[in-house]
């Protein structure tokens, strides 16, 4: 394919008759504005104050010759997106596609014309924007220096104790479903400390959220960061994204943290980690490493355990 963002018309036949060959499952988010669409700035709606997007299944698309996707009993929430603009995103040949259009409402149920123009997803990049980071170290003897990045989780405040109010009201349910089992998992294994950080893996559990497509199909995307204290680390990740993390994985992680009173000084903390539990949803399809610290400087706990506890601010 040619290195423009916009497909040629070549280029275009050519992903027009993959996606009519089906197959293809693809995403559809909402998008700002009208304004947005003519400038070519696709910015997403935030997941707060919109629909989240909908992954469909390829068994719920089909592509006429025409250029146009019916959606064959896709989930409910897609009659959200009505009469809406949407980016509809999707991999050719393991690159990201993306078009912009609207979901319409025919006789045989939603239906998305497909547009003159289909473009490359683009990677973004990003300043980091985190306090602190960190890296998973797989050390094995073909490539001792190999890690896996982690980051934040969006909207998970780390250092503070987690509260249940964090979860949404319409999570909360089933939240406290998963809450029920976890917590009887904790009992029978004793290594849990004191379980607080259950919280925050139920609420990453019952999220509905659904990753973005990819510049570039099979990225490795990294871990998130769910909880973190003197004690322990939670790690997310999605189905087939554990990359051998599973229950009794032994490792250790590099933590940086950039002080507050300057961005330019940082700490780092090498610490040893073992994955006392793994914790997933119904569907096996989320799933939250619980791993223990062990081998943790006295010094490195202690400033672990002043900044979780609000004693220490720098």
């Amino acid at each position: 394919m040619s290195q423009g963002k916009t497909l040629t018309g070549i280029e275009r036949e050519l992903v027009l008759q993959y996606l009519i060959d089906g197959n293809v499952p693809v995403t559809i988010s909402t998008i700002r504005s009208n304004e947005a669409i003519e400038k070519q700035d696709f910015e997403l709606v935030p997941m707060n104050s919109a629909v989240f997007p909908v992954a469909l299944k390829a068994e719920n698309v089909s592509v006429l010759k025409e250029g146009i996707i019916l959606l064959k009993n896709p989930p409910k929430s897609v009659s959200n997106f009505i009469g809406q603009k949407v980016r509809v995103e999707f991999y050719f040949n393991r690159v990201g596609l993306f078009f912009v259009t609207q979901l319409k409402a025919v006789k045989s149920g939603p239906a998305i014309v497909i547009p003159t123009e289909i473009q490359r997803v683009e990677d973004v990049v990003q300043e980091n924007k985190y306090d602190l980071t960190a890296k998973l170290i797989l050390s094995d003897s073909e490539n001792p220096d190999s890690y896996l990045d982690c980051l934040p989780a969006d909207g998970f405040k780390l250092l503070v104790r987690p509260a249940w109010s964090s979860i949404p009201l319409e999570n909360q349910a089933l939240a406290k479903k998963y809450l029920e089992v976890f917590v009887d998992v904790a009992k029978k294994n004793g290594k849990a400390g004191n379980g607080i950080q259950l919280i925050n893996i139920c609420r990453y559990l019952v999220e509905q959220n659904v990753r973005s497509v990819q510049s570039v199909q099979g990225r490795v995307r990294p871990f998130d960061i769910l909880f973190l204290n003197h004690e322990r680390i939670v790690l997310g990740f999605e189905k087939n994204e554990s990359y051998g993390l599973k229950e009794g994985f032994e490792s250790q992680i590099l933590i940086s943290f950039v002080l507050l009173e300057n961005h330019f000084i940082n700490r780092q903390i090498k610490v040893s980690l073992k994955v006392d539990v793994l914790y997933s949803d119904e569907k096996k399809e989320k799933f939250a490493a619980d791993c223990s610290f062990f081998c943790l400087q006295e010094e490195d706990a202690r400033f672990l355990y002043e900044r979780a506890t609000r004693k220490l601010f720098v």
